[in-house]
Order: structure tokens, then sequence, then C-alpha cells
């Protein structure tokens, strides 16, 4: 994973990258519908999860039988992985015909893109036939993907919001932390008991920007590019922190969980006490598909938690760009919406507005059972902005560093 990022470095500071404009467009939906049919969208998307990986195949059999679009899941362990395939085509010189028609996407990677030109545009986004459901007003991460404006450029797909687990059968709800120094003090009573997936592993950097934001004094400096003058003092109070969690950490921290699925599974076996996930029903929808136990319930922080908006983006070269519009549109649609928050099936938050719905799609998603593990709306507490995108690259290249390499 960290080669590929210095792949995509290397190669757009080499190459000077530029978009390029697409036949396909959002704004005459019936031309790209007739387009569309036929055609097969590559969507690299994480395969980390059964149950994502099921619900991409749901979505990849409706385009089938409704549109005549075949998706095939191009499985990925990490995002860039995907934005490197569009660097070395750019750099091939191969503007049409890209292997890469549809990305699950958000943070570092869309920053990258986007700087570069790497991204179909100008907006389609919000030309899409189901924007108009999408709850821009008041989720302002549909529109700024940490920090950076998305300017129509992708589509936002669900929402995150980073939530702790528990087994209740193990732990009491008055003993759990409330905040990164009460986890510090938890972990002291409880080694061995707490860990998280090594960088740049995306739920092992979400942790170490979760304590960055608690402890950094000036937080206004993390929606701005990392000042190289100050960022050692700057990051200093996130690693001196880690410096004291790490020993008390699972197997110590000279090993470390290789993902969530994993931190997941290590909660069922007992290995571990507390974990965390970026969906708020995920405990919800473990226990749902037997993968934990129905005493695990979550918490949170009450000085808050991260926050974010995920999305779907088109590269500036993907073969199938109508077929990857009607896909982003698809997913966009209540229908869809309303399948991906069922804890049963995802669980993973909607990015509509139910005022915007009609009464039997509102109505349903008011009535949509989230499960015993997830906490209610008002009880997730408030939401922290993610850092600009440059923060989390730099700390993690530090977290290497410093703990990476006896692991």
């Amino acid at each position: 994973m960290i080669g590929a990022r210095k792949i995509v470095a290397a190669a757009m500071l080499a190459f000077g990258l530029a978009g390029e404009a697409s036949a396909a467009d959002a704004g005459n939906w019936n031309a790209v519908l007739a387009e569309a049919k036929g055609q097969t969208v590559y969507f690299n998307a994480w395969g980390g999860s059964e149950n994502i990986n099921a619900y991409i195949r749901w979505a990849g059999g409706e385009m089938k039988s409704r549109y005549g679009v075949d998706v095939v899941h191009v499985k990925l362990d990490d995002t860039a992985k995907a934005v490197a395939t569009v660097v070395a085509e750019k750099a091939a010189g191969k503007n049409d015909g890209g292997a890469v028609d549809l990305v699950w996407i958000n943070g570092e990677n869309f920053a990258a893109m986007k700087r570069e030109g790497l991204l179909f545009g100008p907006d389609w986004a919000t030309k899409l036939p189901n924007w108009r459901y999408v709850d821009h007003e008041t989720k302002p991460t549909v529109l700024r993907d940490f920090t950076i404006p998305t300017e129509g450029l992708e589509s936002p797909w669900g929402g995150a919001k980073l939530v702790f687990f528990h087994d209740t059968a193990r732990t009491r709800k008055a003993d759990l932390p409330d905040s990164a120094k009460g986890l510090l003090t938890w972990a002291e009573s409880n080694p061995g008991r707490f860990s998280y997936p090594q960088p740049p592993d995306f739920t092992g950097t979400s942790f170490l920007k979760q304590v960055l934001i608690e402890l950094l004094d000036d937080k206004a400096k993390l929606q701005r590019p990392v000042d190289d003058a100050t960022f050692a003092a700057d990051a200093a109070p996130l690693f001196a922190y880690l410096d004291k969690l790490t020993p008390l950490l699972w197997r110590q921290g000279k090993a470390y969980p290789q993902n969530y699925p994993d931190m997941k599974q290590k909660l069922a076996d007992g290995e571990l006490d507390i974990i965390f996930a970026f969906n708020p029903a995920e405990a919800s929808s473990a226990i749902a598909n037997g993968e934990l136990p129905d005493t695990v319930r979550s918490f949170v922080f009450s000085g808050g938690t991260l926050g974010n908006t995920h999305f779907l983006a088109i590269p500036y070269n993907a073969t199938a760009k109508a077929g990857a519009l009607l896909v982003a549109d698809f997913l966009l649609s209540p229908e869809a919406q309303l399948r991906k928050q069922d804890p049963k099936v995802w669980g993973d938050p909607t990015v509509l507005s139910l005022a915007k719905l009609a009464a039997k799609d509102r109505s349903a998603f008011e009535n949509l059972d989230l499960g015993i593990a997830t906490l209610k709306p008002d009880e997730l507490g408030p939401a922290l902005d993610e850092p600009h995108p440059d923060w989390m690259t730099r700390i993690e290249a530090q977290w290497i560093r410093r703990y990476g390499a006896a692991n």
C-alpha cells in the first residue's frame, strides 16, 4: 500500500497531469441511458468486508436487469492502487479506454486526483437525477471532502462517524473511556485489550487523527496543509501519547490487527475488549450477520468523534463513463440507500435528506430497525472535522518510521 502511494506521488510529479472532457453528459440523461446499455463498469472498491461485497453484487445485479449494464467489482485493499493505475495510464498516454471506470474514494486520494486533473468532469454529480434527494444543506461533508471542495467531481455514497464498540459481557459501561486521554488511562488498567490496524490502513490512520484532533491545542491548523516549520511540534502530543500507548496495546504493539474485520474478529474471540469502526451501525450489522455476540454495544466520546462522507468518482479516462454515471445515480437512489442503511445488509448511513423523499420512502427510512447496538442520532455526539489530507499523509509516514519497522 505504501508503495502504491509512492508510485502515485512520483508519477504525478513527473507527468504534470491534466484532466480531459468526456462525451458522457449527466445533464442529458436519456443519452446516458442509451450509451450505458451494454457497457461493463469496472468498479474499484475496497473488498475487505463480505457484507459490502454482497451489497455491491446486489447493485450489480440490479444494474444488469434494469439497464443492461454489467458491474465488475475490482476488490482493493487500498484505494491508492486504483489511483496508481490511472496515473500509469496517463503516463503511457492512455487518455481513453482506461481500466478504472468508477472508484470508491475520499480524503487524500480524492485530493490527489483532483489536484492532478485525473477526474472526469466538470461537475457531473449534481446533475444526477437522484442528486435532488441529497442532504447537502445540513451535511457539509457532502460538499467538502477532508476540507477539499468536491465541486461535483464525486458523488456522495454514504456517511461515516467513528464509533467504539465493547462487549457488555466483559466490560462495564461505567468503566469505558470518554476521550483519547481516557482511553490511555483505560489501557493502563487493561493492558493488551486494545489495538488498532497498522497505518496506512484507513481505520488505523483514523484513530491517529482522532487522537491528534483531541490533543492539538490549535485545531484550526488541521484545516490547512501541514506547515513544515511547525509539524514536529504540532504532532508531538500525538506521538508522545502513542509512545505511552504502544506497549499497552495487544501484543505490546509488536503486531497489529490487519484491518477492521480482523479487529472485529478479535473482539468476537475475546482478544480485544474495545474496537472501533467508521460506521455507527457496524456493531448491529455484525450482530445480525453472526459475527459478534448480541451483548456488544456502541459508545462514543462526549467531546466528539471523526465524521465524514465517502464518495464515488469517475477517472478522466474511464472507458464506460455513461455506465459509471448510471451506477453512481442508482447507488444514490432512495431504494439503494435504504438497503445500504439496513444493518442486516451493511448499515452504512444515508446521505439523503428524509425531508426531500416521497412519503413512502421517508416512512421506510423512519421505520428501519437500525439494530440493538446502534446509537440514536442524538447519542452520536458532535462530529469532528476531518483534517486536510496532507495531515493524513504526514502522520502515516511518521508513524511508520517510529513504530512500523518492528512489525
